[in-house]
């Protein structure tokens, strides 16, 4: 399918890499999950499996329809772990986990994972010069191929509960250098969904998503117990989508931000969780954040900002994830909002913010192309642009090489250069907007003693890692407060 629309005259060009097609891949473990030598494998664990990425910055969406994962023991006996259907956005899992499904697998030394998976939706943005032209959005087609990769370990399914991490590796799933210019006609492309496949121990109060902890689940609720307690929240793109749904309950100890408790919560109310993946495949939250409290004729989305006007109140981001009848539920647009009566706020997940170093803000006069933000609208459906009611700056992820290490305070800090693609420097010289940025190509990260530092690499002068935080505009510096550190991909 190839299509364009116009955008208005003031903004510039964006290019949109936008897949549908089809594909499987038959994807092994790298990593053993115990011997059965060792254990006796009788009856069934409680298999939680986990979505989640490994990705630089090239691309800003990678959703895949899920349609079946299955094991295979060496006997060739195989068990169904998921089938119904799930799309699943991957690049705002890169370096996060997300509950897909739990299901009851019988304990056995498993040889290889089949996972299947169609209407792939590989997405890139970039701008290029439109010569006072105006824009197009261009959506293009591809092909794809299968993928198959030796086990270099079995995975022993043992014990009460277990996670089992589907981890797409994004640069071996692609196979283009630069996101393509404006062009008539298909853009060759192929992709073959790569996958590594590992076990993950569920700890009992988890820390991080080694573990069992899930940070920053977006989703609408769906269900309510009368007192709050429990409820359930529709991932992604909705229930229409066949997103995950995911079952939350709550203990007294979680978190309240937007309302004041679990009492609070109703249907069709935007949340943004943090939680726990308990044995039965159920989570515990520990922090449920409510950055729009009025459930009526509720639309949402979140993804990268890609332009902000200068002369008028109008913002585009990519609707990355949305929900709500605003959306048609596969995301990947750009979508205009007129911000000039949005409340301005930033995402609870991170409790430090106010000990940084320097002015953390997040407002309507110094946002800036490429920090990723969550919108909610009550806009009439189609009724464009947009009436943003909430604009809050969301965490993201960074892959950047670390140029210089120092400390500020009790944080250290590590000058991140960013490649040439990535949104930050990329989006900075579009027309028609301030600039803002002095340095578009450097963030300055500050990590305290709570950030999680999951690398195996040596943090060192040099070094590609991922940094997972929140980014601000810090008086035209790029500044990071993060709470997770990754060993990188290369750029």
């Amino acid at each position: 399918m190839n299509s364009a629309s116009s955008c208005p005259s003031h903004q510039p060009i964006f290019i949109l890499l936008w897949v549908s097609c089809l594909a499987s891949a038959a994807i092994f473990t790298t990593g053993c999950g115990g011997s059965s030598s060792q254990t006796t494998l009788t009856g069934n664990t409680s298999v939680t499996v986990l979505a989640s990425s490994t990705a630089n910055d090239q691309l800003s969406e990678f959703t895949l329809n899920i349609t079946g994962i299955t094991l295979t023991n060496k006997e060739g006996k195989t068990v169904t772990l998921l089938t119904t259907p799930q799309y699943i956005e991957f690049m705002h899992l890169n370096g996060g986990i997300e509950p897909i499904t739990t299901v009851s697998v019988p304990q056995d030394v498993y040889t290889s994972a089949t996972v299947s998976a169609n209407s792939g939706i590989p997405l890139c943005a970039t701008y290029v010069p439109s010569n006072g032209q105006g824009g197009t959005y261009s959506v293009v087609t591809a092909t794809a191929t299968d993928v198959t990769t030796n086990l270099s370990a079995p995975i022993t399914v043992t014990g009460t509960s277990m996670g089992l991490e589907l981890n797409l590796q994004v640069s071996q799933s692609t196979n283009y250098s630069t996101c393509p210019g404006i062009v008539k006609g298909p853009v060759p492309f192929s992709y073959t969904p790569t996958f590594d496949v590992t076990p993950v121990t569920l700890a009992a109060q988890p820390t991080n998503i080694t573990n069992g902890m899930a940070t920053g689940l977006r989703g609408l609720i769906g269900t309510v117990a009368d007192d709050g307690a429990s409820f359930s929240v529709a991932g992604d793109f909705g229930a229409s989508m066949n997103a995950p749904i995911w079952q939350v309950i709550t203990n007294g100890s979680a978190v309240f931000q937007g309302v004041t408790g679990a009492s609070q919560l109703v249907a069709g109310m935007p949340v943004d969780m943090d939680v726990a993946i308990q044995a039965d495949g159920t989570l515990l939250a520990t922090r449920v954040e409510v950055d729009d409290p009025t459930p009526s004729d509720l639309s949402f989305s979140s993804g990268p900002l890609v332009y902000v006007s200068a002369s008028t109140p109008t913002m585009s981001p990519l609707a990355i994830e949305d929900q709500g009848p605003d959306f048609l539920g596969l995301a990947g647009g750009g979508v205009p909002y007129n911000f000039g009566n949005a409340t301005f706020q930033i995402s609870g997940q991170m409790a430090n913010v106010s000990t940084l170093p320097f002015t953390a803000s997040f407002n309507a006069a110094n946002m800036v192309p490429g920090q990723n933000i969550y919108v909610s609208t009550h806009s009439a459906v189609n009724a464009l642009p947009y009436q943003a009611t909430t604009v809050t700056l969301l965490p993201q992820t960074i892959n950047g090489t670390v140029s210089a290490i120092s400390s500020s305070g009790s944080f250290t800090t590590y000058t991140v250069a960013l490649a040439a693609y990535d949104l930050f420097p990329n989006l900075v010289g579009e027309p028609g907007q301030a600039t803002l940025l002095t340095n578009p190509n450097i963030v300055v990260v500050y990590a305290d003693s709570n950030t999680q530092k999951l690398n195996s690499n040596s943090l060192a002068v040099g070094g590609v890692f991922r940094f997972y935080g929140l980014v601000f505009n810090d008086s035209g510096t790029l500044s990071m407060d993060c709470v997770q550190i990754n060993d990188g991909v290369a750029e």
